[in-house]
């Protein structure tokens, strides 16, 4: 009975410390004197698997001076979690995610993730980020169904004490960590698959999936960028990034990029503005796909050390590079 009080009473003190991260954040401006010293990213979800699962979805470990969060959370229920066990990597110690688009194959292990490490440290997991319009319905072609996954899952992470923060913009979450919010389409990429609707002015118009955002750490080679899909088109995020640091090349990528069924028109296109924007590095997971991301190494003049297909367990550090694992090297 004790001990099931004082656990009442941590998780009563932790949806306190939390309660003002379910407003909305805006332009948290950018601080040029904090540049992140010692970067890892670890991918513990996507479809190659050297050990552990793959599955049709992302979620990496992002650790930066010390600090950690999850960024999305995998497809099925159980595939973060287990992956994260057979790394040795507690993800009780992490307070924050971000969830980059409303996608289930991005928020799928976020309820589940969240009890089991909760049983552990009532404030693992109880603070997620996410870019306006996430919680938006989302309709079939027709207009009958909300596909919308992310209202359920809102409604079971905050009944277990968990608060969202909203960001309808360019934020930053920590020292030298930012979030690009929701990111303007300068460009016609249409990065996306053509499978939702959402309410517009004259009738259902297609989703463009606007809260999709990425997020931008500033270190000392330059800055390195993680997506989800990079349904706003990777140019689009890269441009966004180089917005919030100006003077300050973009020296790696990671995450999925959706250009598996690009054509090489796209390919080339999608190449150059990387190139444009620096890019030195690319673990490529998800969505970006195995020729698409072999291609992208040619255009990009890259080499088998610094551009590969991403695998559960593989990790991009800015001190050591790229570990692909033993599978992708």
């Amino acid at each position: 009975m004790k001990n099931n009080f004082v656990f009442c009473m941590l998780v009563l003190l932790s949806s306190l410390c939390l309660s003002g991260a379910s407003a909305t954040t805006g332009n948290a401006g950018t601080n040029s004197s904090d540049r992140a010293k010692n970067v890892r990213i670890t991918i513990l979800s996507t479809m190659l698997a050297d050990s552990g699962i793959g599955e049709w979805g992302f979620a990496a470990l992002v650790e930066v001076d010390g600090n950690r969060v999850l960024f999305d959370t995998g497809a099925r229920p159980e595939t973060v979690l287990q992956n994260a066990k057979e790394l040795n990597i507690d993800l009780s110690l992490v307070t924050d995610v971000v969830l980059s688009h409303f996608h289930d194959d991005h928020a799928g292990g976020l309820i589940t993730l969240r009890k089991a490490m909760m049983l552990k440290n009532p404030a693992a997991l109880s603070r997620v980020h996410v870019g306006s319009g996430i919680f938006d319905p989302r309709y079939s072609k027709d207009g009958t169904e909300d596909l919308n996954p992310m209202r359920l899952i809102r409604k079971q992470f905050e009944a277990t004490g968990g608060v969202f923060a909203v960001h309808p913009d360019a934020g930053q979450i920590l020292p030298a960590v930012f979030l690009t919010g929701p990111v303007e389409r300068r460009y016609d990429e249409q990065n996306w698959s053509k499978e939702y609707w959402v309410a517009g002015a004259d009738g259902h118009v297609e989703d463009t999936i606007k809260e999709d955002m990425s997020m931008v750490i500033n270190a000392g080679d330059g800055m390195i960028v993680i997506t989800g899909c990079a349904h706003a088109g990777i140019a689009n995020i890269l441009a966004k990034a180089q917005q919030l640091f100006p003077d300050t090349k973009v020296h790696a990528v990671v995450g999925g990029l959706h250009l598996f069924a690009a054509d090489e028109k796209k390919l080339e296109w999608t190449a150059k503005k990387m190139s444009e924007a620096g890019v030195q590095y690319l673990l490529a997971a998800h969505c970006t796909g195995l020729e698409a991301t072999y291609r992208l190494r040619a255009l990009l003049d890259l080499r088998r050390e610094t551009a590969v297909v991403a695998a559960v367990g593989s990790s991009y550090s800015n001190l050591t590079g790229i570990d692909p694992l033993d599978l992708a090297r």
